[in-house]
Parts: structure tokens; sequence; C-alpha cells
């Protein structure tokens, strides 16, 4: 029996007692159940759905991370299997896209879901690559001296959260405060590397599921990227993942030499032929894809 048209049903805003229903449309098709990551998503972001007719759970989402009215994300673009084709990505697509008024809007794409963004303005600029596997860090070296992967150490939010958003700003060419004070109570680390008592780079590990993720990692040059990721990986039980852009070709050799291969690839698309803000040469790793 063909399920029920839901076309006709509204956008709604998704809250935390939606969680369970996104894990399970997330498990649909065939994504890990990362409650950390929605509870986050929808703390931090607005998530927009739409409820299936049938009366089990969410026949689609997507989540709008907006930072200030500058730059904003779309992630957890999930459309139930039974729904597909009926045009529910696009709705929920156009919505967030409408909310997010005149900002640069950009999402990273699997090649399933790119012809869709593509028809709607989205263009690529550059192709992620997922690593994914068991860090080793050998001696524990990064590659450099002692000294400079000795200038890597925990950050303090007392003591650093200013000067990591002023730095991260700098980058990213957005306000991500809110986002990176909440970085200190939901990450297993955060990191800085610095010189002559400046901040030249900072990174985050976070654990979901089997994992932990390696990010963001903001950097000065690969040196310092090194550094950050040797030390915020070295100690992992579990494989972890990091997800780094076509240019970073050595790091992204480096860590395939350290354990960590490249798994996948997505397309990072930004909307309207538009430039992204900051300075982009140092933002080394995103948070997770549906943050940038």
């Amino acid at each position: 029996m063909k399920p029920a048209d839901p076309s006709s049903l509204p956008v709604r805003r998704l809250g935390l007692d939606d969680v369970p229903r996104c894990l399970d449309l997330a498990q649909d098709r065939s994504w890990p159940r990362e409650e950390r990551k929605w509870r986050l998503l929808l703390e931090y972001g607005e998530g927009f759905g739409i409820d299936a007719p049938d009366g089990d759970g969410l026949a689609g989402t997507t989540i709008l991370t907006r930072y200030g009215g500058t730059a904003a994300a779309v992630g957890m673009m999930l459309v139930a299997s039974r729904y597909s084709g009926r045009g529910l990505g696009r709705r929920l697509l156009n919505h967030a896209l409408a909310e997010a008024g005149d900002a640069t809007v950009f999402l990273c794409a699997t090649e399933y879901g790119r012809p869709l963004y593509e028809k709607l303005g989205f263009e690529t600029v550059d192709m992620i690559h997922a690593c994914v596997g068991r860090f080793d860090a050998g001696d524990g070296a990064h590659g450099g001296s002692g000294r400079e992967r000795n200038a890597t150490r925990l950050a303090e939010p007392g003591r650093d959260l200013a000067a990591l958003c002023a730095l991260d700003a700098e980058v990213f060419g957005a306000d991500r405060s809110g986002l990176l004070a909440r970085l200190f109570d939901f990450a297993e680390q955060v990191r800085v590397a610095g010189r002559d008592g400046e901040i030249t780079g900072y990174g985050a590990s976070w654990r979901s599921g089997d994992r932990v993720f390696v990010g963001p990692v903001v950097a000065e040059d690969d040196e310092t990227a090194r550094a950050l990721v040797t030390d915020l990986a070295r100690d992992t039980d579990v494989r972890i993942r990091i997800d780094l852009g076509d240019r970073r070709t050595e790091l992204i050799s480096w860590i395939s030499g350290h354990g960590v291969p490249q798994s996948s690839t997505t397309a990072f698309m930004v909307h309207g032929g538009r430039a992204l803000p900051g300075d982009r040469s140092r933002l080394v790793a995103s948070f997770m894809s549906a943050l940038g």
C-alpha cells in the first residue's frame, strides 16, 4: 500500500523532544544514531521537520545553524525512505533558505543529494574527505620538533575562550562564539597551540557513538595542525574521524600514514555563487559536516 502523501503537511520547528524521532529517521536512512550530535544541533541551531502522515515519526528533517547574520549552515537533511521522491527534500531546503535570509548558506552534500542542491542554486567549492581509522601516534612526533609539539596544551575557558573566539571569527568570517562556548562542555578535550603568548591555533575532539571526531581544527600552518591533531588523537581507544578539504593533500597523506585513511567524500557547496567569509586557508577541519 502506497504511503499517504505528506506534501500538504506543515513544516514545523523541532525540539529536543523530537530527538528519538530524529534518531529513528537517521537509522531508516542507514545513518548512525548519534544522540549527542542531534541534541547539540537542536539546542544551538533551528531544526525543521515534517511529520509522517501515517503517524510513524518524521517524514523529513533539516537543521539550519546561523552564525550571526553573516553565514549559515544547513545539515541533517533527511527524508524517510518510504517518502523519497515526493519533493520533501526540496521543500525543507527552501524553507531553510528562506529562514536564513541574507546569510551566506553552505552545506556538505553526498552524491545522492548533490543534484537537488545544484538545482536550488548551490555550487561546489571544495571536496571534503572524511578520514577514519585508529590513530597511531608512533613515536609521538607529529613531524616537527618536541618543542613545537609541546606548544599545544589543554585550553581553559576562563583563560582562553575570548582569544579562541577572536581567532575563529577571523578565520571563519562569522561569529561562532556561542557554539565555541558550548564546545568546552561538549568535547572530550579542547587544545590550543601558541607562540610568544599568542594563540595560533586550536582544536577539539568529541565522542559520538563508536568514534571520536577531531574538529574543529584551526591552525596557521600544517605543522601546527599536525601538533594539534596528534595531541587530540593520541590517547583515543576507538577510531577517529577528521574531515579535510581537497587542498590539505599533505595532511591527508600524513594522517593516512598514521592509520587514518580516506573513507568517504562529500561536496562542500555554497548557495548563490557567493564567496565564503573569513580566511579559510587556516580552517583545517570542520566541527562536523552539519556545522562547517
